[in-house]
């Protein structure tokens, strides 16, 4: 798709694009309850794009009555699973049509790389969309293994309006890691994209209801966490919130759980993954290249971003060097430029945020070995450069602490137990990677660490047919694989006496 394109023809693009940006609900754009609106900027260059309406409490409920209507008139969540299948698979080709809007919008919003929204993010959703779609006749119910008078049946049901929160990093992506799953299994849902980063969802929506998902089964409200986020996390009639993001927001759907329906709350929160290179590695550059891709890709903000680098002492600076020189090709650019590898942080918030953390690892003594500065600043945009400190502790705050930028902290040992207890040395447990070429090592090290993932002799490897999520305070439940169908369905046993 972006092989095609030049810098100037996505620039182009990007002057001639329209966007959505009212509230979807009911299958139409509507206004804001109360009028009001948010600023939608360009993190590339500071500048607005559109103002969006910030829905508040009156619109998540509107929505959500649209979602519970739709769900009680059985319009999809009591169709046969091979129309919903045929739905679906309409959608994924009507997002694989809009594929280059798609990844414009994403990189507008976001000031991620073209070349990753248009290689990476969209092709992934569409994936994702099909092969739920696909799904939704392969799975089956049960039948206990009661004894000969009585007969058990054990079927999965939708669980009802799922509430979905999605972060500002991959919009569409961990959007689809949850609308996939969500529909296939029959639910309603009302989306709350972040308010950086609410444009592609909107065009999302309209598409879904293009490929004739019913009204009122597919709702977005764009809105600020505090208001709309937590109005869809306090609602009585929302039966289940799925969340990706901070551990601290995370915490806050919990206590909105508790303080109202105990409505169902699955969460993929904050890592702190440790990237162990042992010198055994069987391919130190790869696995060098490897870490300075796993941190500084998407501009760091990755919920499993290899942020902390432990390295056996007597490859560290080799691995170090490397390091070096793959962020000398992953500089920031323009993001619309296809020969870009590294955009611009998402707003002016986060960067001073990653600003804010670099200044503080260099006072509590780690060692600065390259970067930390904003660069680009002549733009009006938000970039900073690919940042790396040496001599780190791993209690100092820079290796404890979720940064959610391109800074990684380098921590080194001498024996795998320490690497080991190190990497666990933390509230978090989404991700881990160990590169060593003994098969004993590698098996005890992936065991012995606390992650939902663990990559061993790679980093950031999967599939749609592998789930993901953390250990910890990283959260619960399970995105992508089967298994992430759990989440969205609720399990009823029918016993029948037939003595």
């Amino acid at each position: 798709m972006s092989a095609a394109l030049s810098r100037e023809n996505w620039n182009d693009r990007a002057r001639s694009l329209s966007y959505r940006n009212q509230c979807f609900i009911g299958n139409r754009f509507v206004s804001a309850a109360s009028g009001r609106t948010f600023t939608s900027t360009n993190p590339a260059t500071g500048k607005p794009l559109t103002q969006v309406s910030a829905g508040d409490k009156e619109d998540v409920d509107r929505a959500v009555k649209a979602a519970r209507a739709a769900f009680d008139k059985g319009v999809w969540s009591r169709i046969a699973g091979a129309e919903r299948k045929k739905v679906l698979l309409r959608f994924a080709d009507l997002m694989e049509k809009h594929a280059t809007e798609l990844a414009l919008l994403e990189t507008l919003d976001i000031g991620k790389p073209i070349g990753d929204s248009s290689s990476v993010d969209v092709p992934l959703s569409i994936q994702c969309i099909r092969w739920y779609a696909e799904a939704i006749d392969k799975i089956y119910d049960e039948i206990a293994p009661t004894e000969p008078n009585a007969i058990s049946l054990i079927r999965r049901e939708p669980l009802g309006v799922v509430g979905a929160v999605i972060p500002w990093n991959f919009p569409l992506l961990m959007g689809s890691w949850k609308i996939g799953p969500a529909l296939a299994t029959g639910n309603s849902m009302v989306v709350k994209p972040a308010e950086q980063s609410p444009l592609s969802m909107l065009r999302l929506a309209e598409l879904a209801a293009e490929a004739g998902v019913p009204e009122g089964v597919f709702n977005v409200v764009p809105g600020y966490g505090e208001t709309a986020g937590q109005a869809l996390g306090r609602h009585m009639d929302v039966d289940a919130i799925t969340f990706t993001g901070s551990t601290e927001v995370g915490k806050f759907f919990l206590r909105y759980s508790g303080e109202s329906n105990m409505k169902q709350v699955s969460l993929e929160c904050g890592g702190k993954t440790p990237n162990i290179i042992m010198a055994d590695a069987p391919n130190l550059d790869a696995a060098a290249e490897a870490a300075a891709w796993g941190i500084f890709f998407n501009q760091g903000e990755v919920c499993n971003a290899g942020s902390r680098l432990i390295v056996e002492e007597s490859v560290k600076d080799a691995v170090l060097e490397k390091i070096r020189k793959v962020a000398q090709i992953l500089q920031p650019g323009d993001p619309l430029d296809p020969k870009t590898k590294m955009g611009a942080m998402v707003d002016e918030t986060q960067m001073n945020r990653v600003l804010g953390y670099i200044e503080a690892g260099s006072k509590e003594g780690a060692k600065l070995a390259f970067g930390g500065k904003r660069v680009r600043s002549e733009t009006g945009g938000y970039y900073i450069e690919p940042t790396v400190f040496d001599g780190v502790k791993n209690s100092m705050k820079i290796a404890q602490e979720e940064i959610f930028g391109p800074v990684l902290s380098t921590i080194t040992f001498k024996d795998p137990a320490d690497a080991v207890k190190i990497g666990n040395d933390t509230v978090y447990g989404l991700a881990a990677a160990v590169w060593t070429s003994d098969i004993n090592k590698a098996f005890k090290t992936s065991a012995a660490l606390r992650a939902g993932v663990v990559w061993v002799n790679c980093f950031d490897n999967g599939h749609i047919s592998s789930p993901f999520g953390g250990f910890k305070q990283s959260g619960f439940g399970r995105d992508k694989s089967l298994h992430a169908m759990d989440k969205y369905t609720q399990l009823k046993a029918t016993w029948i006496n037939i003595s």
